[in-house]
């Protein structure tokens, strides 16, 4: 955060505080975003203490506790909860600010924010990307049609060797009957 200038600095008086004022009633939605991220990360943060101080206390099983320690810690543990309740109440402070300054937008479809390119090339006036996607079009035809003669020659080879089977077959049937 900036310093304010001084009063004496060409500014009157109480010109910087009218703008300070204003400055603050217009947070904008990225700055609260911000806001909120800290608030959560301070709430995760106060939390992870509260379980550590819940898993160093020890279980009233017979043994001798110390009253101070108890209160000690009973104390820690009851400040920390009151913290992650403020935490808590800035965290919906924010979200119904964030909320408010959202309410008038239109929601914009989640397909129109990811961004593709068209086959004909019209979203691009770059003349080298419209080549590049051109040859890469072409390129993938052409793979295409080399996999699709690839398939068929490939059943045309199984063809030929069930064929050549069934003929080994009938000849070690009829050497099977000669025998």
């Amino acid at each position: 955060m900036s310093t304010p200038p001084l009063a004496g600095a060409g500014m009157p008086p109480g010109a910087f505080s009218g703008t300070q004022a204003q400055a603050a009633r217009e947070v904008n939605t990225a700055s609260l975003c911000r806001i909120g991220q800290e608030t959560v990360q301070d709430i995760v943060f106060r939390t992870m203490e509260i379980f550590q101080l819940l898993r160093n206390m020890q279980l009233p099983n017979g043994v001798t506790y110390h009253t101070a320690t108890y209160q000690d810690r009973l104390a820690k543990l009851q400040e920390h909860l009151r913290q992650l309740s403020i935490l808590f109440r800035k965290l919906r402070l924010v979200y119904d600010k964030c909320n408010e300054n959202c309410a008038g937008l239109d929601p914009v479809p989640i397909e129109q924010l990811i961004p593709y390119v068209e086959e004909d090339g019209s979203k691009h006036d770059d003349r080298g990307a419209a080549s590049q996607l051109r040859f890469a079009t072409e390129e993938r035809r052409e793979i295409m049609e080399v996999n699709k003669k690839l398939k068929q020659k490939n059943q045309q080879l199984k063809q030929i060797m069930d064929q050549l089977r069934n003929l080994i077959w009938d000849i070690n049937a009829m050497l099977a009957m000669r025998n």
